[in-house]
Protein backbone atom coordinates (compact mmCIF):
# COMPACT_ATOMS: atom_id res chain seq x y z
CA UNK A 1 0.00 0.00 0.00
CA UNK A 2 1.41 3.29 -0.56
CA UNK A 3 1.88 5.84 1.86
CA UNK A 4 0.62 9.46 1.86
CA UNK A 5 3.37 11.97 2.87
CA UNK A 6 4.27 12.62 6.42
CA UNK A 7 3.83 15.29 8.63
CA UNK A 8 6.92 17.40 7.46
CA UNK A 9 9.94 17.04 9.77
CA UNK A 10 9.53 20.81 10.55
CA UNK A 11 5.92 20.26 11.63
CA UNK A 12 6.86 17.56 14.04
CA UNK A 13 10.09 20.16 15.44
CA UNK A 14 7.04 22.84 16.26
CA UNK A 15 5.11 20.72 18.40
CA UNK A 16 7.77 19.18 20.26
CA UNK A 17 9.42 22.69 20.52
CA UNK A 18 6.01 24.13 21.48
CA UNK A 19 5.06 21.29 24.17
CA UNK A 20 8.86 21.97 25.49
CA UNK A 21 7.75 25.57 26.28
CA UNK A 22 4.73 24.43 27.61
CA UNK A 23 6.48 22.90 30.25
CA UNK A 24 8.68 25.12 31.07
CA UNK A 25 5.63 27.52 30.90
CA UNK A 26 3.92 25.01 33.58
CA UNK A 27 6.79 24.94 35.51
CA UNK A 28 7.07 28.82 35.54
CA UNK A 29 3.35 29.56 36.82
CA UNK A 30 4.34 26.78 39.80
CA UNK A 31 6.77 28.61 40.97
CA UNK A 32 4.91 31.92 40.82
CA UNK A 33 1.75 30.91 42.74
CA UNK A 34 3.67 30.11 45.13
CA UNK A 35 3.71 34.22 45.92
CA UNK A 36 0.62 35.26 46.24
CA UNK A 37 -0.38 32.15 48.09
CA UNK A 38 2.20 32.47 50.71
CA UNK A 39 1.36 36.32 50.79
CA UNK A 40 -2.27 35.09 51.68
CA UNK A 41 -1.43 33.39 54.22
CA UNK A 42 1.09 35.16 55.78
CA UNK A 43 -1.64 37.72 55.72
CA UNK A 44 -4.68 36.09 56.81
CA UNK A 45 -3.20 34.51 59.85
CA UNK A 46 -0.56 36.93 60.99
CA UNK A 47 -0.65 41.10 61.18
CA UNK A 48 3.15 40.91 59.99
CA UNK A 49 1.78 42.37 56.22
CA UNK A 50 -1.44 44.09 55.09
CA UNK A 51 -3.70 41.84 53.71
CA UNK A 52 -3.30 42.10 49.73
CA UNK A 53 -6.61 41.52 48.03
CA UNK A 54 -4.91 41.10 44.69
CA UNK A 55 -3.67 38.00 45.34
CA UNK A 56 -6.79 35.68 45.63
CA UNK A 57 -7.60 36.32 41.95
CA UNK A 58 -3.79 36.21 40.46
CA UNK A 59 -3.47 33.11 42.20
CA UNK A 60 -6.59 31.97 40.88
CA UNK A 61 -6.09 33.08 37.05
CA UNK A 62 -2.49 31.34 37.52
CA UNK A 63 -4.33 28.17 38.58
CA UNK A 64 -6.43 28.05 35.58
CA UNK A 65 -3.92 28.60 33.62
CA UNK A 66 -1.82 25.83 35.33
CA UNK A 67 -5.03 23.49 34.90
CA UNK A 68 -4.89 24.49 31.39
CA UNK A 69 -1.63 24.29 30.42
CA UNK A 70 -1.34 20.78 32.06
CA UNK A 71 -4.24 19.21 30.09
CA UNK A 72 -2.30 20.50 26.90
CA UNK A 73 0.83 18.48 27.91
CA UNK A 74 -1.48 15.44 29.26
CA UNK A 75 -3.06 15.74 25.08
CA UNK A 76 0.11 16.19 23.85
CA UNK A 77 1.68 12.91 25.75
CA UNK A 78 -1.52 10.93 25.78
CA UNK A 79 -1.30 10.55 29.05
CA UNK A 80 -3.94 12.68 30.42
CA UNK A 81 -7.29 11.34 28.61
CA UNK A 82 -6.71 7.98 28.54
CA UNK A 83 -7.41 5.16 30.50
CA UNK A 84 -5.92 1.60 29.66
CA UNK A 85 -9.31 -0.82 30.11
CA UNK A 86 -9.18 -3.24 26.72
CA UNK A 87 -7.34 -6.08 26.86
CA UNK A 88 -4.35 -6.87 24.89
CA UNK A 89 -5.21 -6.08 21.49
CA UNK A 90 -3.20 -6.11 18.10
CA UNK A 91 -1.16 -3.40 16.74
CA UNK A 92 -4.01 -2.31 14.72
CA UNK A 93 -6.86 -3.18 17.53
CA UNK A 94 -5.61 -0.80 19.60
CA UNK A 95 -4.66 1.96 16.71
CA UNK A 96 -8.35 2.11 16.08
CA UNK A 97 -9.33 2.29 19.98
CA UNK A 98 -6.52 4.99 20.15
CA UNK A 99 -8.50 6.46 17.08
CA UNK A 100 -12.14 6.63 18.78
CA UNK A 101 -10.71 8.04 22.38
CA UNK A 102 -8.79 10.64 20.23
CA UNK A 103 -12.38 11.88 18.75
CA UNK A 104 -13.87 12.01 21.79
CA UNK A 105 -11.03 14.10 23.11
CA UNK A 106 -11.34 16.23 19.69
CA UNK A 107 -15.01 16.54 20.34
CA UNK A 108 -14.28 18.28 24.00
CA UNK A 109 -11.55 20.70 22.11
CA UNK A 110 -14.37 21.38 19.57
CA UNK A 111 -16.51 22.26 22.67
CA UNK A 112 -13.72 24.24 24.43
CA UNK A 113 -12.81 26.33 21.28
CA UNK A 114 -16.55 27.19 20.21
CA UNK A 115 -17.60 27.80 23.78
CA UNK A 116 -14.20 29.58 24.89
CA UNK A 117 -14.36 32.18 22.02
CA UNK A 118 -17.98 33.02 22.81
CA UNK A 119 -16.18 33.38 26.94
CA UNK A 120 -13.47 35.00 25.68
CA UNK A 121 -15.59 37.52 23.34
CA UNK A 122 -17.77 38.23 26.77
CA UNK A 123 -14.86 39.15 28.58
CA UNK A 124 -13.07 41.35 26.38
CA UNK A 125 -13.69 44.77 28.15
CA UNK A 126 -14.72 43.40 31.55
CA UNK A 127 -11.99 43.60 34.31
CA UNK A 128 -11.65 41.73 37.54
CA UNK A 129 -13.46 42.92 40.49
CA UNK A 130 -10.49 43.45 43.02
CA UNK A 131 -7.31 43.63 41.38
CA UNK A 132 -8.59 45.40 37.84
CA UNK A 133 -7.03 42.76 36.31
CA UNK A 134 -8.65 41.92 32.22
CA UNK A 135 -10.62 39.35 32.02
CA UNK A 136 -9.62 38.17 28.60
CA UNK A 137 -6.30 37.28 30.18
CA UNK A 138 -8.13 34.36 31.58
CA UNK A 139 -10.93 33.27 29.86
CA UNK A 140 -8.50 32.92 26.79
CA UNK A 141 -6.99 30.01 27.77
CA UNK A 142 -10.50 27.71 26.94
CA UNK A 143 -9.74 28.21 23.37
CA UNK A 144 -5.85 28.34 23.59
CA UNK A 145 -5.81 24.90 25.18
CA UNK A 146 -8.37 23.86 22.22
CA UNK A 147 -6.14 24.65 19.61
CA UNK A 148 -3.01 23.03 21.12
CA UNK A 149 -5.33 20.03 21.66
CA UNK A 150 -6.27 20.30 17.99
CA UNK A 151 -2.92 20.63 16.94
CA UNK A 152 -1.67 17.57 19.26
CA UNK A 153 -4.49 15.31 17.98
CA UNK A 154 -3.60 15.91 14.55
CA UNK A 155 -0.26 14.59 15.06
CA UNK A 156 -1.77 11.81 16.75
CA UNK A 157 -4.44 10.73 14.15
CA UNK A 158 -1.86 10.82 11.37
CA UNK A 159 0.23 8.20 13.58
CA UNK A 160 -2.19 6.29 14.62
CA UNK A 161 -3.60 6.38 11.17
CA UNK A 162 -0.06 5.16 9.62
CA UNK A 163 -0.52 1.58 11.61
CA UNK A 164 -4.40 0.83 11.13
CA UNK A 165 -4.07 1.09 7.61
CA UNK A 166 -0.55 -0.40 7.13
CA UNK A 167 0.99 2.92 4.97
CA UNK A 168 4.83 1.93 5.22
CA UNK A 169 7.14 4.25 7.57
CA UNK A 170 9.79 4.96 4.61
Amino acid sequence: MSSPASPPGLWRRFTAAYAKFLTGLLAFSVAIIIVPVTLQMISRYTALIPAYIWTEEMARFLFIWMIMIGAMIGVREASHFEVDVWPTLPRRGEAAVRIVARLGILAFAIVFLVGGIEFTSFAWYRTSELADLPLWMIHIAWPVAAVTWIVFLGEQFYDEARILFGWSTT
